[in-house]
């Protein structure tokens, strides 16, 4: 285990290691789901990579998280085995959680580790973990993951007052993408996250750009704190979702959508404006607003700006060429790897993808 006293600065090319792994192991997830190897929905984190390797890289054992439903990144961050993830994910028996709790309900009592597909349960399961280590297990801390979404639900607030009432040891970071599926945030969410979480006198920290050597440096004085009694923190960072809300959604789907997906988008496209429950122009004003989020967020795809990943390569390629491309070919050896043993020769289809 760690020793929490000895002073750590952050390590850039572990950090990008983490990112490169969740990264394309969840391209591989993509290829599987659209191959029909995993069932159900899927909720990828590609995008809130680097928020989440910042946290989870400075947790010890006996540390615990409270995960949402894009839990892939923190769980491979954390340690979990990636074979048995991938198994849970297409429903397996002997994956993680037997086959259970598929991306969204996935649990590790070894690891101190919950996630659910309600939105905002991270905030009370989060402050459930951090009384019992107050109690328990002294200098420990909890962790919860969550979208801004999760802002507007009662017991996320609920959960914020106690912790900061209580002084408990929790972390709760919010990985902001500014949307709601199809609906700007800022069109449901009254004032500021910040501000509003900061009226119940919780410490915060913006991340308003991706920097991963401030981004940690920032999350390791907080989690001192926390680890010396200072009362909870709420994370604030900013972030893309790179591949919309969930796979197969069509209206954010970068690439190449199927003549399925695009039938459904006209379908709904038309029915925005046949619906009789308001005016035309009101009608028309909804097709307008969802093709101008389609369009920033193309725009955003396409130029890269919402990708942590390119920006920490490029930093570590003009510092040693060499040691990145080495990083990069042993990540994909690694996940090549993982899906040999998880999946069937006959079902591996087109590889892994790049």
């Amino acid at each position: 285990m760690d020793n929490l006293d000895e002073p750590r600065e952050p390590d850039v090319w572990h950090l990008y290691k983490q990112m490169l792994l969740c990264r394309l192991f969840e391209k591989e997830v993509k290829r599987l789901w659209n191959d029909g190897a995993i069932p159900g929905e899927m909720h990828l984190s590609m995008g809130e990579e680097a928020i989440v390797v910042v946290v989870v890289d400075q947790l010890v054992e006996g540390d615990a998280m409270a995960l949402d439903h894009r839990g892939t990144a923190p769980m491979l961050a954390r340690g979990i085995d990636p074979v048995l993830l991938l198994k849970e994910f297409m429903g397996r028996t002997d994956g993680l959680c037997k086959g259970m709790g598929g991306h969204m309900h996935l649990f590790s009592k070894e690891h101190l580790i919950a996630s659910s597909g309600i939105v905002g349960a991270s905030g009370p399961a989060a402050v459930g973990f951090a009384l019992a280590n107050q109690r328990l297990r002294p200098g420990k801390i909890s962790v919860a993951f969550f979208g801004e979404g999760a802002i507007n639900e009662g017991m996320m607030m609920e959960a914020i007052n106690l912790a900061v009432v209580w002084k408990l040891p929790v972390m709760f970071v919010c990985k902001d993408n500014g949307q709601a599926i199809l609906t700007p945030s800022a069109n449901v969410t009254s004032g500021s996250i910040s501000d509003r979480v900061r009226g119940f006198g919780c410490r915060i920290i913006d991340f308003v750009e991706i920097d991963i050597e401030n981004m940690w440096l920032e999350v390791h004085e907080e989690i001192k704190r926390l680890r010396n009694g200072d009362g909870p923190v709420f994370v604030h960072g900013y972030c893309h979702h790179l591949e919309g809300h969930f796979l197969g959604d069509a209206f954010l789907k970068f690439g190449h959508p199927s003549k399925g997906e695009i039938r459904n988008s006209a379908r709904m496209v038309k029915a925005f404006l046949s619906a009789k429950d308001a005016a035309l122009f009101e009608r028309t004003r909804r097709v307008k607003d969802l093709l101008g989020i389609i369009m920033n967020n193309l725009r955003i795809y396409r130029s890269g700006e919402g990708d942590p990943i390119p920006a920490v390569r490029l930093k570590l390629e003009n510092m040693d060429a060499v040691r990145a491309q080495a990083i990069q070919s042993e990540v994909e050896n690694e996940i090549t790897s993982i899906i040999r043993q998880v999946v069937l020769p006959t079902e591996q289809g087109g590889g892994m993808t790049q």
